[in-house]
């Protein structure tokens, strides 16, 4: 993937060649601008992204969770963004589903902050309801709330577990600070649509993707699909997409059977984008 800040410097219709789909956003007329330490990057199309030069920035994993959501359950009216931190996840869905509406949740004042800044950019205020708070705190979301598409990039680590940044919205990105994977998949259960579909992205190591599947059966929840994500070909893969819905939406037959994609690579062995994930990113709006 192309740096952003490379790529957020391109205008108009074309960027290498490539032209940029979707709609015009209201952009600079929105009022919106970068600050000293921020950075207004290329997201979906002609979206952008707010982010902090030294913070947090969305990477692969929000572009693949966004995708993989919006892809096997295209016909999704509501979504739901748990953990939502700058908004890209959400942002990437509410851009490939036009007519759909989205809440997020996200704890960290600055993250909301930034992600209010680029709805408005973007000209989502009208379907795109952020809201700060706990995703675990059955306040932040209305008991009667349902969604057809739930998306979720959870924290990987427990704290303690690995080298942590000094930037605090990064530690909260990668570290288990308000709630794990099991959480994700608990108050997703709760706000599930009829035959709605949930989408997590984690590490793929068995003992990681273990909790996917501890998270999703204490919660109701079946992982229907499963897809290993390789980021340089030939070597193992680190992270894993799931795709879960409620059991009970489900035949019995099925419940409690997952299948296994084709892992998807991102790179080929000599470090080129690999031409499948240069067609994910076309599907998002992202230069290939």
């Amino acid at each position: 993937m192309k740096p952003a800040s490379e790529i957020s410097s391109a205008t108009g219709t074309h960027f290498k060649g490539w032209a940029k789909p979707g709609p015009i956003p209201p952009g600079p007329e929105s009022g919106v601008c970068a600050g000293e330490e921020e950075t207004l990057d290329a997201l979906s199309g002609h979206f952008r992204l707010l982010q902090l030069k030294s913070g947090h920035r969305f990477s692969t994993d929000d572009i693949l969770a966004a995708w993989y959501g919006t892809s096997w359950c295209p016909s999704a009216s509501t979504g739901l963004d748990l953990g939502s931190g700058i908004g890209a996840v959400g942002m990437i869905a509410a851009w490939r589903l036009s007519g759909s509406r989205w809440v997020t949740v996200e704890a960290q004042t600055e993250s909301v902050a930034l992600a209010r800044r680029s709805a408005c950019y973007n000209g989502l205020e009208a379907r795109y309801d952020i809201r700060e708070g706990d995703l675990r705190d059955p306040a932040v979301l209305r008991t009667e709330e349902r969604f057809d598409l739930i998306l979720g990039s959870p924290p990987y680590f427990p704290p303690g577990t690995g080298v942590t940044s000094e930037h605090p919205q990064k530690i909260a990105c990668r570290f288990e600070l308000r709630g794990d994977v099991r959480d994700y998949c608990a108050t997703g259960a709760r706000h599930l649509a009829s035959g709605g579909f949930m989408a997590l992205v984690f590490p793929d190591a068995a003992d990681q993707a273990d909790r996917v599947f501890e998270g999703a059966a204490t919660a109701g929840l079946t992982v229907v699909r499963r897809r290993s994500v390789i980021f340089r070909e030939g070597e193992p893969a680190l992270i894993g997409l799931f795709g879960l819905m409620r059991s009970s939406d489900l035949p019995e037959w099925i419940r409690g059977q997952t299948w296994k994609e084709p892992a998807l690579t991102i790179r080929t062995r000599e470090g080129q984008i690999h031409p499948e994930y240069s067609a994910v990113k076309l599907a998002i709006g992202f230069p290939p």
